[in-house]
């Protein structure tokens, strides 16, 4: 068997602290490891560790015999995969202007840009459009009040950031009085109020900011004892540069939040059992899951002709008690571990396999463009 020529994979991160800790150590080891066997060596950097000047990269390397992280100068890698996660403008910054100084380094994903944004490029697609809640900026108090009047229950979400940080339900219960309640941006549950315009108004007006901010229509998620649910899906490139749904999973939030996810106390369900569960009729469920797989090879074309080459996405989709299928949120660097919380493990590695497969393919094809070209 003839082994597989090498090829070097970049991982772009940021630090979380002065310790030089990075995101997701557990994640790119596995990575590592998978890439052992596909012939990819994986390196692990954030823009401080690069010396521009001479194409060198002070890069964390994972000894897998050692089993421990170390340092090493290399030069630029083949490929760059960007999981670098937005905590703070000034971090994201540092990554955009990192990729805007090195145009010409092969990454394995275009960025994708905030929610606003991405809902304005979206809604323009008629394929796509139905699945979208109605969605606008929120610029001004008077814009959510408007919403409220319109719709009866919005959530007010950060254009950046994930993991549902700092997000606020608010439901009109009848004239002049709502129910607020929410997440903090350290994910704190924030109990139901009640408050009256003007106090929405000032509680509001003091914690969003005009402009950074999107208010989203609600849409009814709430199982019969009060919480919330979704479904997680993953959708990655394979080996032959084709979009392929790796899994799909359900979530179901802790008592009292609004959101579902993981990190804030969310546990994962298997999706068909949920699904099930859901709509009350298992041919329905089967339908709805077809569907919602359909859904995510449709937004694997429709994101790559907006935004060029992609690897992988993550979406979080919810589905009304009339079979709606709706678009609540893009996740450019998804998180994989809703699959092992269900106990897919073949679900998990392909998930980590995936991207480096794609890297491998994409190198190929590159290498053949060059031959053709000196032919």
């Amino acid at each position: 068997m003839n082994e597989l020529p090498k090829l070097t994979l970049g991982v772009l991160t940021l630090y979380l602290n002065r310790k030089r800790t990075f995101e997701e150590r557990h994640y790119f080891r596995l990575l590592t490891l998978a890439g052992k066997k596909l012939g990819v060596d994986v390196c692990v950097f954030t823009p401080e560790n690069v010396d521009e000047s001479r194409r060198l990269i002070h890069a964390h390397i994972y000894d897998t015999a050692a089993r421990k992280w170390k340092r090493k100068w290399i030069p630029y890698p083949d490929l760059f995969m960007d999981r670098s996660r937005f905590h703070s403008i000034s971090r994201y910054r540092a990554i955009a202007a990192f990729r805007r100084r090195n145009p010409a380094l092969r990454f394995l994903s275009s960025p994708m840009g905030n929610k606003w944004k991405l809902y304005q490029l979206l809604v323009r697609r008629p394929a796509v459009r139905p699945f979208l809640p109605h969605t606008t900026l929120y610029r001004r108090f008077d814009d959510l009040r408007r919403e409220l009047l319109a719709r009866k229950t919005v959530f007010l979400k950060p254009i950046h950031g994930t993991g549902g940080r700092d997000i606020l339900r608010i439901e009109r219960m009848a004239p002049g009085v709502y129910a607020v309640r929410g997440r903090t941006k350290s994910r704190r549950i924030i109990p139901e109020r009640r408050v009256n315009l003007l106090q929405l108004r000032n509680l509001v007006v003091a914690k969003k900011p005009a402009n950074r901010y999107i208010i989203q229509q609600a849409i009814d998620v709430r199982l019969k004892n009060g919480s919330v649910h979704d479904y997680r899906m993953l959708v990655q490139k394979n080996g032959n540069g084709k979009w392929e749904v790796t899994g799909c999973a359900g979530r179901v939030g802790p008592a009292g939040s609004v959101t579902s996810n993981l990190h804030g106390g969310g546990r994962a369900v298997p999706m068909m059992k949920l699904l099930a569960h859901w709509l009350q009729n298992p041919r329905l469920a089967r339908k709805t899951a077809e569907d919602i797989y359909a859904f995510g090879l449709l937004m694997g074309e429709t994101l790559e002709s907006i935004f060029g080459r992609l690897c992988e996405f993550g979406l979080d989709i919810a589905v009304d008690h009339n079979r709606n299928i709706w678009l609540l949120e893009v996740n450019s660097k998804p998180s994989r571990q809703v699959f092992i919380r269900i106990g897919d493990k073949a679900a998990y590695a392909r998930a980590i396999s995936r991207p480096l497969e794609y890297a491998r393919w994409l190198h190929q094809q590159a290498g053949r463009s060059e031959t053709a070209v000196n032919a």
